[in-house]
């Protein structure tokens, strides 16, 4: 039977039909003959994080798969400003905040038509511009992360309960920040949104001018002279993933997001940086949870499908689809005994249309000794719904994989104080 876990996230896998395919899925037309080896040698089934038809950001997707309650979550910004560093004290806040360039047009501050970048050095040349802003009785602070991505810290007793100011559409106008409807703290909600548009009413003063943005004028390049925030979140407590499922994890990955949910879940992570071939990735990644020893659950993620749908190119998400099935028969992970084997996606992101992300449910297998096999015979959206596993929710995951590891628990039993999930539990014995 296997001893340890490998979890295979392959991020916004899922997709709809899409007409230039031949009214199939990326992942229905792409080759893929190990994920297809898989599927005939394992048990399939469809899986939602939360429920069919709802949309969910790879946060939200990742805390249901890890099998926690929405109550949990602390919030994006909260999650990125962890795995970024940047410590966060009780009552803090952390939004994500992004440079970016608006023109006025219509009495509105409309994105520019281009995601801009920003130079080594320019982030932080406005950060320190901007400087913190002490208003509505709370501190503020943008500290950049990555190009003209960072974090807005606010301190002093902030709540998260505000609307983005963030369109998530080029050529959309900027928003106001409102706080939400029915907040928890209606006056302290209230205060939060109001200095976060003071903020961002500062960055609107005082970016334009600014000598970075003379010369990105100069260059040719749009200014980034405006500060867009979305998902607020702030510090919290969750159980560690070690005392709530009995594992030992770890997640290999790339990315602040996944960095962060490692530091607030309990589980060890190896950031491992994209390179140039997603299938190369891949492989390395594999190879590397195939020899984490002390680990009996691993967490192994690719942000590649999600990227390459954000194209909006159909044909580019099958051929990182394609790159990503050779990366996988490039590793051992097939064939050892000792694993039980894994493969799913967080969400669905689709290759066509407006959405961000959308509410399909995606594969699912389950690959290793003792598994059921079915008669499905392809990993793909339409084949892995005829297999045995059926519907699959986010909080089926986990225990599923403890029965699979010989570790669930039958219930009823009590070997510790708290009902616990997982056998044996952390039990204290009778000694002499």
């Amino acid at each position: 039977m296997p001893e340890r876990c490998l979890l295979v996230i392959l991020d916004g896998i899922g997709d709809r039909a899409v007409p230039s395919l031949g009214h199939r899925t990326p992942l229905q037309a792409a080759a893929t003959p190990h994920l297809d080896r898989l599927a005939a040698a394992g048990a399939c089934g469809l899986l939602h994080a939360d429920r069919p038809g709802v949309p969910l950001p790879s946060e939200n997707a990742h805390f249901a798969l890890f099998g926690y309650e929405p109550a949990h979550f602390p919030g994006r910004g909260a999650l990125e400003a962890l795995g970024a560093g940047l410590p966060l004290e009780t009552g803090d806040v952390a939004v994500l905040a992004r440079l970016d360039h608006v023109e006025a047009a219509d009495g509105l501050l409309r994105l520019g038509p281009e995601l801009p970048g920003a130079a080594p050095g320019e982030a932080e040349a406005l950060a320190a511009h901007l400087g913190p802003l002490e208003t509505h009785g709370l501190r503020l602070a943008f500290h950049p992360v990555r190009g003209p991505f960072g974090i807005l810290r606010i301190q002093g007793g902030a709540v998260p309960w505000f609307t983005d100011s963030d369109p998530m559409t080029r050529g959309a106008p900027m928003l106001r920040v409102r706080p939400w409807a029915g907040a928890p703290e209606p006056e302290a909600a209230r205060r939060s949104a109001a200095a976060v548009e003071a903020y961002l009413r500062r960055a609107l003063d005082r970016l334009p001018a600014h000598r970075v943005n003379r010369m990105r004028t100069a260059d040719g390049r749009p200014p980034l002279n405006t500060l867009v925030t979305q998902r607020p979140g702030r510090a919290g407590t969750a159980p560690g993933f070690r005392r709530r499922w009995g594992l030992r994890g770890l997640s290999i990955g790339s990315g602040l997001l996944y960095k962060g949910i490692a530091a607030f879940l309990g589980l060890d992570f190896r950031e491992d940086p994209d390179g140039g071939d997603p299938g190369a990735d891949l492989a390395r990644r594999l190879r590397m949870a195939a020899e984490a020893a002390g680990h009996d659950f691993v967490h192994v993620h690719t942000k590649a499908p999600d990227q390459a749908a954000h194209t909006k190119t159909p044909e580019e998400k099958v051929r990182i689809i394609e790159t990503l099935d050779r990366g996988l028969g490039e590793s051992a992970v097939i064939e050892d005994p000792s694993l039980l084997l894994v493969v799913t996606a967080d969400h669905s992101t689709p290759s066509m249309g407006p959405l961000v992300h959308s509410g399909e449910p995606v594969p699912v297998v389950f690959h290793g000794g003792g598994v059921r096999r079915d008669d499905v015979r392809r990993f793909d959206e339409v084949a892995c719904a005829a297999g045995v596993l059926g519907r699959l929710a986010g909080r089926d995951l986990m225990p599923m994989i403890l029965d699979h590891l010989d570790r669930a628990k039958l219930r009823g039993l009590m070997d510790t104080p708290e009902d616990q999930p997982y056998w044996p539990g952390d039990r204290e014995p009778w000694r002499t």
